[in-house]
């Protein structure tokens, strides 16, 4: 897949106010200081496009980034139109608790019942071992049967030997719960590691969803590999 446009386009306050579902989009969503910012620059290759803060909690609404791209760089073929969305992170953001409740429901609603959100991918610190906020929200996801990815982050900032332990023992965590585990994805912003499969991830998700949109117009029609909740 090649990139050809990204720009910001609107935050939203709640699910009701974001731009009409009219195409396939992506949400990143993980603790306040995981790096999605700059995820979601080195998924577009534009530096900047999304703001990144030194303090955890900035985003505070429903982002979305307006997105097309080609195929390929040789084969640019047909433009195809979709969304990057940037979701408030989770976790220590200093905000109070009527916040925090305000946050956490708006982004139920939004990953619940967005129609046209493909993936949801979860953003998750390479240098730390299993954090339980992390788990606990995939949790939820297959409670709530929302299809997600994992990305692990900041791979550049450890060995790739600890990267490699801490990435196995999360997987590790999973399957004491989970029959399937979701894709998943190594990165790093400062290096672009992973992006290339990030890219090749969306754009097959982007066919998956152009085919079931076309074969059930209404209704939520998701793309890529849905994670299976959890086991009893």
């Amino acid at each position: 897949m090649e990139i050809v446009k990204a720009a910001y386009l609107i935050s939203s306050p709640a699910l009701a106010d974001c731009p009409k579902a009219d195409r396939p989009e992506y949400a990143l969503i993980g603790r306040s200081n995981v790096g999605k910012s700059s995820v979601l620059n080195m998924i577009t290759n534009k530096e900047g496009l999304a703001k990144i803060s030194r303090s955890p909690g900035k985003t505070r609404l429903i982002n979305h980034f307006a997105i097309e791209s080609t195929p390929s760089a040789e084969v640019r073929g047909p433009v195809t139109s979709w969304y990057l969305v940037d979701l408030p992170g989770y976790g220590f953001a200093k905000v109070s608790h009527a916040q925090r409740k305000q946050w956490e429901k708006m982004i139920e609603e939004y990953v619940r019942k967005r129609e046209t959100l493909g993936v949801l991918f979860v953003l998750i610190d390479s240098r730390h071992e299993p954090q339980a906020i992390d788990l606990e929200f995939i949790g939820k996801l297959g409670e709530w049967q929302v299809p997600f990815a994992l990305i692990f982050t900041k791979s550049d900032k450890s060995t790739q030997k600890e990267v490699a332990a801490n990435v196995r023992r999360f997987l590790d965590e999973m399957r004491k719960e989970w029959e399937f585990l979701p894709p998943h994805f190594v990165t790093s912003a400062v290096k672009k590691t992973g992006r290339k499969a990030l890219l090749e991830y969306i754009n097959e998700s982007n066919a998956s969803y152009a085919a079931a949109h076309a074969a059930a117009p209404v209704g939520r029609a998701q793309a890529g590999t849905t994670s299976r909740k959890p086991l009893p």
